[in-house]
């Protein structure tokens, strides 16, 4: 009953918010309490529960809330003016360069293994361009989660750290034996962003002189604006062009002390907003300006992460999570048995989407490893079929910095959920294809 409740409750959720019958965060709210009260919870129970989950994700909502008025700040001030100038005047006003250029920056920013930053930077970034350009903001969004999602399978990433821990097994021993299947994924995703830019092409009729009827955005007018393009800070009141340099050596700062976790991530961007408003607008009536421009934004993402607490801690206290865990194992029929890994390859992609990285990799992973063992599956083999799911994973509205993305990115969760999937998904299938290919997983025997 708890397995069916836990699977009938994040279908319902995901349904309500992909249809728009509800706001994700209403749903993320009104599903788990009314599943709750239906399996007969007690509201003392149900709100203790929700509680937990809220202070679990309080330090996520409290970074990601400055970190979104940190990089708000940034904007104001045009340190990626500048550099959206020079790509402008690089991609000749191309929307399929753009794209390709967009998924070569996310990959290489992903390789700190954090996704937050990683999206906060390629968004700042790049979102200008796009809207200058008028291109499809879900491009963005789209390709820059798909490098994330291959590049967060590195040693210092969450979830290989995960899996290993949970299996006891060498990180290196994970991941060297994944590089051809994620060299694969790359390759798919340069290739996904080439047709995206492609299609973008066609519908702006780039390099045509002729308008689009929807969208007007004449690819040669744009060439011949690079030249306010490249300088624009010049054209805003809150630009400061004199604090370019000043203002670069506060990001790459706060980036290094982020890697270095010199500090707790909420601390750090505390420590960072207060420094550019000090740095940029010393005046009490320019921080204000600045604090309610951007308090929408952030109060639009944060509020939905206390929510997403409501969710995962109503998921976890009930008891919903272990009971889809077993459900899962006592599924798979013995005889499938010496095919356990590329089964936990596929079952990797819902089961990260459903539930947490943490569920999953310390709940799930442990149990099928085990039973892998009796079939000469080892650990290692395991733990990289179970990294196979990670570009879905990373779509789920469970996933604080999927809020932030979408939030920064100014698109509807639905919508971005509908246009990546089907691109995650071929992504997917190229890592599990890879991974079995060079032989980093495979079959048991018998």
């Amino acid at each position: 009953m708890l397995a069916i409740s836990g699977f009938a409750m994040v279908a319902a959720f995901m349904a309500l918010i992909m249809l728009k019958r509800l706001t994700p965060l209403a749903a993320l709210v009104v599903v788990p309490v009314a599943t709750a009260l239906l399996l007969g919870t007690a509201p003392g129970a149900i709100g203790k529960m929700a509680m937990e989950g809220i202070l679990a994700l309080a330090p996520t909502g409290v970074m990601l809330m400055f970190a979104i008025l940190f990089f708000g700040v940034m904007i104001d001030s045009g340190l990626f003016d500048p550099v959206v100038g020079w790509i402008v005047r690089l991609v000749e006003g191309d929307p399929m360069k753009v794209v390709v250029g967009t998924a070569v920056l996310a990959a290489l920013i992903s390789l700190d293994g954090d996704g937050a930053t990683t999206y906060m930077i390629t968004v700042a970034a790049m979102l200008p361009l796009y809207q200058r350009l008028r291109m499809n903001p879900l491009n963005l969004t789209c390709v820059t989660m798909l490098a994330s999602g291959i590049m967060n399978m590195t040693p210092w990433g969450g979830p290989l750290a995960r899996a290993a821990s949970a299996l006891h097994v060498d990180p290196a021993a994970i991941f060297l034996p994944m590089l051809p299947a994620m060299a694969l994924a790359l390759a798919g995703l340069l290739g996904i962003a080439w047709h995206l830019g492609m299609v973008e092409r066609r519908r702006l009729r780039f390099g045509t002189g002729a308008v689009a009827a929807t969208n007007p955005v004449p690819g040669d007018d744009l060439v011949e604006d690079t030249a306010l393009l490249a300088d624009p800070v010049t054209h805003r009141e809150t630009a400061r062009p004199r604090l370019v340099w000043v203002n670069a050596a506060l990001v790459a700062a706060l980036m290094a002390a982020l890697i270095a976790q010199a500090l707790p991530m909420a601390v750090l961007f505390i420590l960072g907003f207060v420094a550019a408003l000090l740095i940029n607008y010393p005046r009490m009536a320019d921080q204000r300006e600045r604090l309610v421009a951007h308090a929408p934004n952030a109060i639009a993402v944060v509020s939905i992460i206390f929510a997403a607490g409501i969710f995962t801690g109503i998921l976890n206290g009930t008891g919903m999570v272990a009971a889809m865990s077993a459900a899962f194992v006592g599924a798979v029929p013995p005889q499938l048995g010496p095919a356990l890994a590329p089964i936990t390859a596929a079952a990797s992609l819902p089961f990260t989407f459903f539930i947490s990285n943490d569920a999953f990799y310390f709940g799930v992973l442990p149990i099928v490893a085990e039973a892998g063992g009796h079939f000469g599956i080892m650990p290692a083999e395991m733990a990289r079929a179970s990294l196979v799911g990670q570009p879905v994973h990373i779509l789920s509205p469970l996933v604080p910095s999927t809020f932030l993305l979408v939030g920064l990115a100014g698109v509807e969760l639905g919508d971005h959920q509908r246009f990546t999937l089907k691109w995650a998904l071929l992504i997917c299938l190229l890592i599990g294809a890879g991974a079995m290919l060079t032989g980093a997983f495979g079959m048991g025997a018998g």
